[in-house]
């Protein structure tokens, strides 16, 4: 309408502004003429002005009917609509992934505070190539806000140290496989940066604070979700993104205990940067029993790790609960100054511990219309701080899978289509997460086995070149796995 009521403008303007130029030359012409000519004209315009009218009705009316038709034609595509239980990294990713595609979506986080960051710290998480090349595929503004407000690490050396000695046992390459996949580097960021920015992208209004789901039904036309205020929601498919302790995964497949792992963490963030800062990004070092990790996390501070075999439920003694860090100097006090020095340099009140859990693979991820990812899926230990990138993943293969439902004339999208869209869903990711979560299981019973090279230090010494070549050979070609998805 805006562009028929400019042109209509121009055709009732042309004529008086030819009027215009008439009335300079009426001292060449008669009166008599001139009258004529203005009568003509005006006519002329008012015949054009009436058709131009009956035009612009008629192309209204095909407009207005276009517009009816368009409006019919949504209501019969309803578009897809998406509940997720937590408000994590996979459900915030898998969220704006949603968002972007227009689909209808909702989180329900129990406590955006923690999302946001506020009260008890929460340490940095690790995203490989894959896990940004994911980002980047679902919103390139996004992925670009967390590689600024992390610190690249992938451009260093990382990988296993001695924990006495601090001598390299085997170096990660981190950079290669990125280059050669056209996928950005390693970062490390801080947890709460990361949500922030995602809840940010993903909006407020779509994340529904104190909002706990506590059970869920589902019948064939939709799943709702039960919160623990009593309020209720429905929609098509039902997410649970809710972590290792996920209230979907026992609604849908019974209590389960989780697995300990056998080790206790205490986790530390310090004001300090090391000499070696500009060549190393992460190290991880062995001892008996016992492992050590340390990285760079950016604006002047590292985070570490102090992993210590003990039984499940070994809590502090009254004094350990004090001073952790005597409870630490006992544990790691003969180690390399490169551990002692940050376990020194971290204020008490910023040492926080907890028990390692993990919980034994599933087969299955979901029932019906609901489905699970991340930890709520398939929990893995942190030794290699992958779980937040196998959460990412998910995300994106859950999507693009949800992409391909085809949206119906009917109220309700057909139940056995979003089956065999979950159930692909989890085929496709099943290999890969598998992997994962044997090789950190793995992982945590090798390293705290390095004890065995230390007792005895000739046998350390053969070991140590043995190990050291078989991982020059295996190493390269499962990191660049890890690393890139390929």
């Amino acid at each position: 309408m805006i562009h028929s009521m400019s042109s209509s403008h121009c055709l009732v303007g042309s004529p008086y502004y030819h009027l215009h130029q008439l009335k300079n030359l009426s001292y060449k012409v008669s009166l008599n003429s001139n009258f004529i000519a203005n009568k003509h004209s005006i006519t002329c315009a008012s015949s054009r002005s009436r058709r131009r009218r009956r035009c612009d009705l008629k192309a209204k009316s095909s407009s207005d009917a276009e517009v009816k038709n368009d409006e019919q034609e949504k209501q019969k595509r309803r578009v897809l609509r998406i509940l997720i239980a937590g408000g994590g990294v996979g459900g915030l990713v898998l969220a704006l992934a949603a968002k972007k595609r227009g689909f209808e979506v909702m989180v329900f986080e129990k406590d955006l505070s923690a999302v946001r960051g506020e009260g008890k710290h929460r340490g940095p998480i690790q995203l490989l190539s894959s896990a940004l090349g994911v980002l980047s595929s679902i919103d390139e503004g996004v992925a670009q806000q967390v590689m600024d407000a992390g610190c690249v690490i992938g451009n260093r050396i990382n990988g296993l140290a001695d924990g006495r000695f601090g001598n390299w046992i085997a170096k990660f390459d981190l950079m290669t496989p990125a280059i050669n996949n056209g996928l950005p580097t390693t970062v490390i960021i801080s947890r709460m940066a990361l949500q922030e920015i995602l809840l940010n992208a993903v909006g407020d209004h779509i994340v529904l604070n104190k909002s706990k789901v506590v059970d869920f039904s589902q019948d064939t036309h939709k799943v709702v979700v039960t919160l623990d205020d009593g309020q209720r929601f429905e929609g098509d498919i039902l997410v649970g993104a809710d972590g290792i302790w996920s209230e979907v995964r026992k609604k849908l497949f019974g209590a389960q205990e989780a697995s300990y792992s056998g080790y206790t963490c205490y986790s530390g963030l310090v004001d300090y940067t090391p000499s070696y800062i500009s060549s190393i990004g992460y190290r991880v070092f062995l001892g008996p029993g016992q492992y050590f990790v340390a990285c760079d996390v950016g604006n002047e501070k590292m985070q570490w790790y102090a992993f210590h075999h003990v039984p499940p439920r070994s809590y502090d003694t009254m004094a350990e609960l004090t001073s952790k860090k005597v409870k630490l100097m006992e544990l790691f006090g003969c180690w390399c100054s490169d551990v002692t020095t940050l376990i020194d340099k971290t204020r008490e009140e910023n040492i926080v511990r907890r028990d390692i859990y993990d919980r034994d693979m599933i087969y299955s991820w979901g029932i019906g219309r609901v489905t699970l990812l991340g930890d709520a899926a398939h929990p893995v230990q942190p030794n290699l701080g992958l779980g937040g990138c196998l959460a990412i993943e998910d995300c994106h293969q859950l999507i693009l899978e949800m992409e391909s439902i085809t949206k119906c004339e009917s109220d309700a999208i057909k139940l056995n289509e979003i089956v065999l869209v979950l159930k692909r869903y989890e085929q496709k990711r099943m290999l890969r997460t598998r992997i994962v979560h044997g090789v950190t299981r793995m992982a945590s019973k090798l390293l705290g086995d390095y004890h065995a090279f230390t007792n005895f230090r000739m046998i350390w010494h053969i070991c140590f070149q043995a190990s050291g070549f078989a991982l020059s050979l295996v190493l390269p070609h499962f990191v660049a796995w890890l690393v890139t998805n390929h």
